[in-house]
């Protein structure tokens, strides 16, 4: 997780403002984790759970959308990008761990330390950017829907795809510049180093930039959702107050379609928020230099810290398992048979497999 923490602002005890008279340097026992150990094992024990869930959900996003040709819809196509980005976050998570367990001494090289970061950075961006494309998405689908048939083509979401992974990296590519590994002056490297913002990046002001990018990449996406799912549910309340002609199975699925895109929204507020904030906490705390702003960061990063997997982990349930089709093809996928019914190849082998119907809804 990308939180650019310097966990070692100060001592536990030192923050605490019990500073031991004619202490010197050499005498400060700094511990290798600031949280007590049952809170750091619940945080383990659910992330590892978060780690099993977003690998195996975001796996057979990837799996059913390339192997079954009928389930590369444009939607899908960006479901899958995010599916990628989820992967590769998880990919990041034993070393967060190691660093909430045991932050100091950082062990793995300055360029690891940089490289982890940057690619939890990235893909943290290209996922918002994901979401933000696949609602605009929606929104035509929903509001324009013959201008969308022509408008929005696999080609063209295949090169905003693109697109986004190229805004993603290069918004991330600071952190080259931002962190590193540092160590207390007047210490031993190998006993202090840390992973950290540096010291040059919190006086020159880097790291208040990042700060700032990183926070127009959650506040106007938020606006642009909340913009976006006005116009649709406003659109589909028309459509409810004045129908033409006979109810279709797309106006009988727009509740749905409503009750998914406020789930998509409170979803992305809920788990991105205190990670934006715990971001501020610190940078204040690292330019005024105070212990109690600094403590409140630290716990605000490690309720962030969980809420940052749980958001990689819950896109698979909230993008494709609401979607009957989805279950279909996962079926398939494993060799699993339904019901007479409403047979496997029913579904699978139709002209259309989207994993939304055409009013934006699962189905």
């Amino acid at each position: 997780m990308t939180n650019w923490t310097n966990m070692s602002v100060c001592p536990v005890s030192l923050c605490d403002g019990e500073i031991v008279d004619n202490a010197t340097e050499a005498d400060v026992d700094y511990p290798v984790h600031l949280f007590p150990v049952p809170i750091l094992t619940g945080i383990t024990v659910t992330c590892c759970l978060l780690f099993l869930i977003g690998i195996t959900g975001n796996l057979m996003t990837i799996l059913v959308v390339s192997k079954y040709k009928d389930m590369r819809t444009t939607t899908n196509l960006y479901l899958c990008s995010m599916a990628f980005s989820d992967l590769l976050i998880f990919s990041c998570m034993p070393l967060d761990l190691y660093r909430v367990w045991r932050y100091r001494p950082w062990n793995f090289g300055d360029h690891l330390c940089k490289l982890f970061q940057f690619v939890s950075e990235s893909c943290t961006y290209s996922t918002i950017l994901s979401i933000t494309a696949l609602s605009v998405e929606r929104y035509f689908a929903i509001c324009f829907p013959l201008r969308a048939k022509v408008v929005v083509t696999r080609r063209r979401v295949k090169a905003v795809i693109l697109l986004q992974w190229l805004v993603a990296l290069c918004s991330a590519g600071p952190i080259f510049f931002l962190v590193g590994v540092e160590h207390e002056n007047g210490t031993k490297p190998w006993e202090t180093n840390e992973c950290k913002a540096t010291e040059h990046a919190i006086q020159s002001g880097l790291l208040t930039m990042m700060v700032w990018v990183s926070s127009v990449f959650f506040f106007l996406p938020v606006l642009c959702l909340t913009i976006l799912y006005s116009l649709i549910g406003r659109r589909l309340w028309k459509r409810k107050k004045n129908p033409i002609g006979p109810i279709s199975s797309r106006d009988k699925n727009n509740k749905q379609t409503v009750k998914m895109l406020a789930v998509v929204v409170l979803a992305f507020v809920l788990c991105w928020l205190p990670f934006h904030v715990g971001r501020y906490l610190f940078s204040k705390s690292s330019e005024a230099d105070s212990p109690l702003i600094s403590q409140i960061s630290e716990y605000c990063n490690l309720v962030s810290f969980v809420l940052f997997y749980l958001s990689a982990a819950i896109n698979p349930i909230l993008y494709n398992i609401m979607s009957k089709k989805y279950r279909a093809a996962v079926c398939k996928l494993f060799g699993v048979r339904r019901t007479p019914d409403r047979s496997m190849n029913t579904v699978v082998n139709t002209k259309s497999f989207p994993a939304w119907n055409e009013s934006g809804g699962c189905t």
